[in-house]
């Protein structure tokens, strides 16, 4: 038995073990986006430093000026001559509301049967302390029969992710020297292609989310005594709203597809091979039909064009029953998905000037920004690259899918401008894994494949 055959196996005898480990992070309910959570941000950051600690890393819990990094380093081997890899992951979570549609408390993880076997069901299950802990599983396996830890490592794991990580770039551009000495950056927070089949992303697209606020007269004002005659605010925002997108469904932004590249003959064809099943993909959530860009494809709407979707209004009575008011002000919340080489702030200046030119007279609107940043492209022809596929070759039996993703993954952006690292972007995720929704969930098949993916590509990536 191969050196990588005995650690395979110990992971493979350790599934139980490694699956209660991360049922033991999934109970901390560190939601970043929420103040009274900041201690349960901490006490996940410690669990992480702990972890890593015990496996012979130098772990330290890092402060930002929102929640803590936590950095790990390992020399590995003694005359180690491969890479020196940075690891990836966050610890945060989205907020679990609407708790009344969970079939279980977010925050008690369950083992449940699904169609592909057991599943994992829980806030983070997924995205992403899942995926993050089954690197640390791997190089738990590394550490129990392998000899050691096999590579240089580095491991960055932050609590912001959820929130647009707003204080990591600072926190890189601080610690530039430390952590610049990686030579390339490995991310586990996308998706595999189906549950048979790896992926590594090569396309990303960015994001601005924005907030703007119409605001017209001085108070609420009764419907009947001013219906008529008062601006209504909230009338005029969703008029103005509503005026986005074409019949097409092409963003009429002044501007915005300035800088779009249509992608080439040759990646078409192999987004065309992939055999996506959209009527599927759209019937699983309940959908019969497609929207978005006309003249486009499944994978090219999805993956290589930008969007604009509103993802929040209000304004006026919300409550039950009724209250006849035209509301003084009316706020929405705006997300534009980009893609490379579109620039964020040309968008959301590209936005303003939208709304600007259509408030109606005695309207003034007011802006915000709350994370911005650009769309990636991830380059295949790298060792890095050709090391993943074939150790995905391995463990699957069958090549990986080079594929886009149409979420957004602001670290990436930071790691290549501040310290010039390119990413590895294999995630074991899959479509119907309800990110961000109520009942999370994680295949156990695809934590535990991705535990043996990592075993076998730290193996490539040591080799050199």
């Amino acid at each position: 038995m191969t050196t990588l055959d005995a650690v395979l196996a110990h992971a493979d005898a350790s599934l139980d073990a490694s699956r209660e480990r991360l049922f033991d992070l999934l109970r901390i309910p560190s939601i970043s986006t929420q103040p009274e959570f900041a201690g349960e941000c901490v006490r996940a950051a410690e669990w992480v430093r702990d972890q890593l600690a015990g496996l012979g890393f130098q772990a330290s819990v890092r402060p930002t000026a929102g929640h803590p990094v936590v950095v790990a380093h390992h020399p590995g081997p003694a005359g180690y001559k491969g890479p020196h890899v940075l690891f990836y992951g966050h610890y945060d979570v989205q907020p679990p509301e609407p708790i009344e549609l969970w079939n279980s408390p977010p925050f008690e993880p369950q083992l449940v049967d699904g169609p592909r076997g057991k599943r994992f069901v829980a806030r983070g299950a997924v995205d992403d302390k899942g995926q993050a802990t089954m690197f640390i599983e791997a190089l738990r396996a590394w550490h129990a029969v392998g000899g050691g830890i096999p590579a240089k490592l580095t491991l960055l794991i932050e609590g912001e992710e959820e929130v647009g990580s707003k204080n990591l770039e600072p926190f890189l551009i601080a610690n530039k020297d430390e952590l610049s000495q990686a030579d390339v950056a490995l991310i586990s927070d996308t998706n595999m292609w189906n549950v048979d089949t790896p992926a590594v992303t090569t396309m990303l697209r960015g994001m601005v989310y924005t907030e703007v606020t119409l605001k017209a007269a001085n108070r609420d004002l009764h419907s009947g005594l001013y219906g008529g005659s008062a601006l209504n605010p909230i009338n005029a925002l969703t008029r103005i709203l509503g005026q986005l997108q074409d019949d097409d469904g092409r963003i009429r932004l002044p501007g915005f597809y300035d800088r779009v590249k249509p992608i080439s003959n040759a990646q078409r064809a192999q987004w065309d091979s992939l055999g996506f099943d959209e009527s599927a993909f759209l019937g699983d959530i309940g959908l019969t039909a497609p929207a978005g860009e006309r003249g486009y494809s499944a994978l090219e709407r999805l993956w290589a064009r930008p969007t604009a979707d509103i993802n929040g209004i209000w304004g006026g009575y919300t409550g039950e029953g009724s209250k006849t008011v035209i509301a003084a002000h009316a706020s929405a919340k705006v997300s534009f998905r980009l893609v490379s080489d579109q620039n964020p702030d040309e968008v959301y200046a590209q936005f303003q000037k939208f709304v600007n030119d259509r408030l109606p007279p005695g309207a003034t609107a007011e802006f915000a920004v709350f994370s911005r940043g650009p769309g990636i492209e991830v380059s295949t022809d790298s060792p890095w690259i050709r090391a993943t596929l074939d150790a995905l070759s391995d463990e699957f039996g069958k090549p990986a899918v080079l594929m886009g993703c149409g979420g957004s993954i602001p670290v990436v952006t930071s790691l290549r401008s501040v310290l010039g690292l390119e990413a590895l972007l294999v995630g074991f995720g899959l479509d119907d894994d309800q990110i961000h929704s109520p009942n999370e969930k994680f295949e156990q098949a695809c934590f535990h494949r991705g535990i043996r993916s990592h075993i076998r590509l730290l193996d490539k990536l040591a080799a050199g």
